[in-house]
């Protein structure tokens, strides 16, 4: 006949569950503390807010787009595009020659830019409806992205950067302006940001801080590994 031990039922099945229960493999335990960094909700309110008035001004956009090589001619992404305050900027920059894809993950924003393109006369924007794994942007399509002011709200960074790596063309360049948070503020602290964009697989190719000129903004560039 069989013996077990004498302790208690209830502690020896814990015992046995802590036993034989799987320690987590570095790269699971990495990937739930990555899903768990704190982030700003995706707004969804009134789009008009971003449509002030100096605000090319503010962020020094023409500055952004130089240092972005964005030309004529050139394809470039806004992820996270919102109303389309910067994909109609990128537009008249990259002239007809060249295209724009806006992209979001909320439909009605994207449903903002195609009028605001119509009403415009800007043919070559496209808009693109992405989640939150993927931007859905074509295989090689773009030579510059920018994601402005949105990053501190991906709930999951890597793998979408990582999937973004595909549409890109060989030595785009990809832009980030953003500004100095803890995540559920609207900001995200660049450094995190740089740790992020190293494990999916970029290098950063230089760091600005005169967007607004308030010391809270940095505009990072990043390109492929």
């Amino acid at each position: 006949m069989l013996s077990f031990p004498s302790k208690p039922l209830a502690a020896f099945s814990l015992s046995f569950l802590l036993f034989a229960a799987p320690a987590l493999k570095p790269a699971q335990a990495q990937a739930t503390a990555q899903q768990q960094r704190p982030t700003s909700t995706p707004y969804k309110g009134d789009l008009s807010i971003f449509e002030y008035s100096d605000r090319d001004k503010k962020l020094h956009i023409d500055r952004v787009m130089d240092l972005l090589a964005i030309a004529p001619g050139k394809s470039v992404a806004d992820i996270g595009a919102g109303s389309g305050w910067f994909t109609v900027r990128a537009a008249a920059r990259v002239t007809p020659s060249g295209q724009v894809y806006a992209e979001d993950i909320n439909s009605d924003a994207i449903d903002y830019i195609k009028n605001r393109a119509a009403k415009e006369n800007l043919a070559n924007i496209h808009t693109v409806l992405g989640d939150v794994e993927d931007t859905k942007l074509p295989p090689s399509s773009v030579d510059a992205v920018l994601i402005l002011k949105t990053y501190h709200e991906f709930a999951d960074p890597i793998p979408l950067m990582k999937r973004l790596r595909a549409s890109l063309k060989p030595g785009a360049k990809l832009g980030i302006i953003d500004r100095n948070g803890n995540g559920t503020d609207h900001g995200i602290m660049p450094d995190l940001v740089e740790r992020e964009m190293s494990e999916a697989g970029y290098h950063r190719t230089g760091k600005y801080d005169f967007t607004k000129d308030d010391g809270q903004d940095y505009f990072l560039i990043f390109t492929a590994n």
